[in-house]
């Protein structure tokens, strides 16, 4: 018995080895060796508990393992001083005693995913494919921390006085916008990987593309045989992969739409700066010569004017000709006609508009959550501001800027479109919870005693609690919910009691 207790003791360590790290896949070897090696010490405790059984006097004794959950927490998750709920299953409950025929059971559960995890090891190693996609992932950043980065990136003080500075910034909003759909492609290849793929291998490789550099390492499987997985400390099912991947694509959505507004600013700003600099007065320095020079101040003006106005995309005309437009640029020279056609003028009125209109839309989703009107409003507005754009005529000054701004707005569209369906939801389950607990009370109400109803009841208090408690934390009518929610779990708990 002593060497049992002794072989007892070692279990938080040699269960802690009872992982595989994915990453360099040049470690996977090791981790087997290790794997292998807790192996053989749990069997070896397995026979040594063998042997105890055999002896009626200790067949239902308990056999102390050490402060089991206290002593995990010290060698596992130091700071949090507790297992994580997510893997509680696999090194037990907070009791301090077990029997020895639990134990012997958890031996067998601890063997077996030890097999597990070799299957797997040996799976990987045998593809090629695999280990190199494994290999590129670890040198990138993992969505989490790459969503981070682009997020620091887009937190941009407009410098409102300075054209270059501004042109400066907007480029680099750009820039971030393009690093932000290509994080949402690669956000829906996690996602569609994890979730559709039937390999597990596969799913792996979906996993993987998720954490990154950061790597992770498969933990446990639960009671429902969902795969638990650790990254950084934190502990994951696939279903919680999958719901922060719909988060970021939201935050995303959100990012892209704040680049917009900011690169709309910046561009207004740039335009009252030109347009101030092309009002400041020409001042000759000899008055009875201003006819003669004059002509070459205002052509030199209206030649940085134009340059200004072409990079910038406000332009609502185009350069043909030189002289035609410095003509139109200064009409004090020439009465020479406009080089831009009435459906230009047309296009750049819709682009302005369309402009204009997005950022409003922009503006009124600032700091979620909103109500569901908010969301419905700008929804609208976007869709107005997609119609606008999409009828400008191909071949006008504005037609590639305008399919540029289309893109984004699309995409603003869509992610706005998908939030007006989860405030719709929330508020819908937010009534339907109301609905049913007025129900409950009306049947207790009308029929105190009976069995039947107590249970209609029962039932009833349990659909709204589950209404409440799919709402979403980002919705409006989230902290109503969880406001409801304990006064529900409460009238539940008591009318179960009653039963």
């Amino acid at each position: 018995m002593a060497n049992l207790e002794i072989l007892v003791s070692e279990l938080p360590t040699l269960i802690q080895s009872l992982k595989l790290t994915l990453g360099d896949s040049n470690e996977i070897i090791e981790q087997i060796i290790l794997i292998n090696n807790a192996q053989e010490k749990l069997r070896n405790i397995k026979k040594l508990v063998a042997q105890e059984l055999r002896f009626e006097n200790v067949k239902n004794s308990a056999i102390a393992t050490l402060p089991r959950i206290n002593t995990v927490a010290n060698l596992f998750i130091p700071t949090l001083g507790l297992i994580d709920s997510a893997i509680t299953e696999k090194f037990g409950n907070s009791e301090t005693k077990i029997s020895l025929t639990d134990l012997q059971s958890k031996l067998d559960a601890w063997i077996e995913w030890g097999y597990f995890l070799q299957a797997i090891a040996a799976d990987i190693l045998s593809d090629i494919q695999l280990v190199n996609q494994l290999n590129s992932d670890i040198i990138h950043l993992s969505i989490s921390n790459e969503f981070k980065t682009l997020n620091e990136s887009l937190q941009i003080d407009l410098d409102l006085g300075k054209a270059n500075i501004l042109q400066h910034q907007i480029e680099k909003i750009s820039n971030c916008q393009k690093q932000l759909l290509q994080l949402q492609q690669k956000l829906n290849y996690i996602f569609h990987t994890i979730k559709n793929s039937r390999s597990l291998l596969n799913i792996l490789l979906g996993v993987s593309a998720f954490y990154g550099k950061s790597g992770f390492a498969l933990e446990w499987l639960d009671d429902d045989h969902e795969l638990i997985i650790s990254s950084e400390g934190k502990f994951q099912e696939l279903t919680d992969i999958l719901n922060d991947c719909d988060l970021f694509q939201e935050q995303i959505a959100t990012l892209i739409i704040q680049g917009d507004t900011l690169s709309e600013q910046a561009e207004q700003a740039i335009k009252k700066i030109e347009q101030e600099s092309s009002n400041e007065p020409v001042i000759s320095q000899q008055v009875e010569v201003v006819p003669k020079f004059s002509t070459q101040k205002i052509i030199h003006s209206a030649l940085l004017i134009a340059s200004s106005l072409l990079i910038l995309g406000f332009a609502g005309w185009k350069i043909k000709e030189q002289s035609p437009q410095l003509q139109q640029m200064s009409p004090s020279l020439t009465q020479a006609g406009s080089t831009f056609v009435p459906d230009d003028v047309g296009a750049v009125a819709k682009f302005k508009s369309a402009q204009k209109i997005g950022m409003e839309a922009a503006s009124l989703v600032q700091k979620p959550p909103h109500p569901l009107k908010v969301w419905q409003q700008a929804q609208n507005k976007w869709h107005q501001a997609i119609n606008l754009l999409d009828s400008i005529p191909n071949e006008t000054s504005v037609d590639d800027q305008a399919k540029k701004k289309l893109a984004y707005y699309q995409i603003n569209y869509k992610y706005i479109s998908q939030r007006v369906l989860i405030e719709k939801k929330a508020v819908a389950n937010l009534e339907s919870a109301q609905k049913l607990a007025i129900e409950a009370n009306l049947f207790v109400q009308n029929s105190p005693h009976s069995l039947l109803i107590r249970q209609q009841v029962q039932d009833k208090w349990q659909q709204a609690i589950n209404l409440l408690e799919a709402i979403p934390e980002s919705t409006s009518v989230s902290i109503q919910a969880k406001e409801m929610l304990p006064i529900y779990q409460t009238n539940y708990a008591a009318i179960s009691k009653i039963i």
